[in-house]
C-alpha cells in the first residue's frame, strides 16, 4: 500500500502573534464544536479515495490545536482512526502552546487516545520576548508542560524556536538555546523570524529593531554547532533531532509524499494533484469545497521541486541524478565551503543553507529548467 500523511489544521489560538500569517483565529472558541463536526464530515467524505493507502503521520497544526481542549482532539483522533488505515508505529502529532499544555491530565487523556508526539511553541526563554511577540506563555509556563508531557508518556517531544526576534541579542539567543538544550528534547526546529506583510509585525516594522540577516545568519551558525555539541543532528536547515527522532511527517514534504490536508487553509498533495482550501471557516462549515488553489504540477514542475526540496536537507541530493551542468555548479560551491559531496550525495553545509536560494537559481538554470 502507499503510504499517506494526514495534515489537521485547528484554526483556533487565544491570541494572534505579532508575527503570525498562518490562517488562525483568535476569539472565535464558540465555533469549536461546529467545527470539529465539519472536519469529521470531511475525514469521512475522503475515506473511500485514500483506501489504498496506509497513513504512516498524522499532524495537528493550527493555530493552536491544544487550545481546542483534549475532548474534541481525541474525538477528532478516533474520527481519523475509524476512516483510515493507521499502519503500525504511525507518528501523531500534535502541536502545543505552553500555556494550553499546563492540564497534566488531559496530556494523559491525549496519550492513551493515540498521539504520540507532542510539539511545543516555545519559542523564547525570556519573558519580555514572549511578551513583545504577543505570546501569551511565560517560560516557566513551558518548563511545566515540558513536564506534564514527560508525565503523560510523551517521551517525544520537540520545541520550536524562533531566532532574530525584536530587541534580540546574540546573548539572548545563545541563553534561549542553552535553556532549550537544557529539556532535553527529542527534536528542536529553530526558525529565522520573517516579516511577512500583512501582519502586525510588518505594520510596525519601522518602529522596532530587527536583528539585519548578517546578525540572524550568525545566530543560524551558532544554533548549528551549539547544537551538534548537545548530540543533535541536523536533518533540515530548520531542523535537529536526537538520532532516530526526525518529524517523519515534515520529512513526507521533502520527500515530495502524498499527503492529505483537512480544514480552511490546509494544504494537499495526492493522486498527481496539488490544491488548498480557502481560508474561510464561514464555507467549511457550510460544507462548501472552496478551493485557494488547484493545479496539476507538470513533470517539470515536479523536477524542480525535488531538487529544491532536497537540498534543503542534510543528506541532500543524489549526484548521479543530476546533469554534468547542475553538478558543476555544486562542484564551485563546493570550493567555496557552501556544499560538499559524501557518499555519492552533494548537499549543502550550513552555510550554503543560508544561501541556498540563489545556489538552487543557479543549478535549476543549469539545467534548463
Amino acid at each position: 500500500m502507499r503510504s499517506l500523511g494526514l495534515y489537521i489544521h485547528i484554526p483556533f489560538c487565544r491570541a494572534k502573534c505579532i508575527y503570525c500569517d498562518f490562517y488562525s483565529l483568535p476569539r472565535s472558541e464558540a465555533r469549536m464544536e461546529a467545527y470539529v463536526s465539519a472536519l469529521t464530515r470531511q475525514l469521512e467524505a475522503w475515506r473511500e479515495r485514500a483506501a489504498d493507502h496506509s497513513v504512516d503521520s498524522v499532524y495537528f497544526g493550527g493555530g493552536t490545536p491544544s487550545y481546542l481542549g483534549s475532548e474534541r482532539l481525541c474525538r477528532l483522533l478516533e474520527a481519523v482512526f475509524q476512516n483510515y488505515r493507521i499502519a503500525p508505529g504511525a507518528e501523531l502529532t500534535l502541536e502545543a502552546n505552553p500555556d494550553s499544555a499546563q492540564d497534566a491530565d488531559a496530556l494523559r487523556r491525549l496519550r492513551a487516545a493515540g498521539f504520540t508526539r507532542i510539539s511545543l511553541g516555545m519559542q523564547s526563554a525570556d519573558d519580555a520576548e514572549l511578551r513583545r511577540i504577543g505570546r501569551v506563555h511565560t517560560h516557566a509556563e513551558t518548563v511545566r508542560a515540558v513536564e506534564n508531557a514527560r508525565a503523560a508518556g510523551f517521551d517525544d517531544l520537540s520545541l520550536d524556536l524562533i531566532y532574530g526576534l525584536p530587541e534580540q541579542t546574540m546573548e539572548r539567543w545563545q541563553a534561549n538555546l542553552a535553556a532549550a538544550s537544557a529539556l532535553a528534547p527529542a527534536h528542536l526546529s529553530c526558525y529565522g523570524l520573517k516579516v511577512e506583510e500583512g501582519t502586525p509585525l510588518f505594520a510596525r516594522r519601522g518602529q522596532l529593531r530587527l536583528p539585519d540577516d548578517d546578525a540572524q545568519a550568525e545566530m543560524y551558525l551558532y544554533a548549528v554547532d551549539f547544537l551538534a555539541q548537545q548530540g543533535y543532528e541536523q536533518y533540515e536547515i530548520s531542523n535537529f533531532c536526537r538520532s532516530g527522532r526526525s518529524s517523519r511527517h515534515n520529512s513526507r514534504y521533502w520527500a515530495l509524499s502524498e499527503y492529505l490536508g483537512f480544514g480552511p487553509g490546509a494544504h494537499s498533495d495526492f493522486g498527481g494533484e496539488r490544491f488548498a482550501l480557502a481560508r474561510d471557516l464561514d464555507a467549511y462549515l457550510a460544507d462548501k469545497t472552496v478551493y485557494s488553489e488547484k493545479s496539476v504540477p507538470s513533470p517539470r514542475e515536479r523536477e524542480e521541486e525535488r531538487i529544491m526540496l532536497a537540498l534543503r536537507t542534510v543528506r541532500g541530493i543524489a549526484a548521479d541524478t543530476l546533469p554534468k551542468a547542475a553538478q558543476e555548479v555544486l562542484r564551485r560551491c563546493e570550493a567555496h565551503g557552501l556544499a560538499r559531496l559524501s557518499e555519492g550525495f552533494y548537499a549543502l553545509t550550513p552555510r550554503g543553507f543560508l544561501v541556498s536560494n540563489p545556489i538552487i537559481v543557479e543549478i535549476l538554470e543549469a539545467m534548463g529548467l
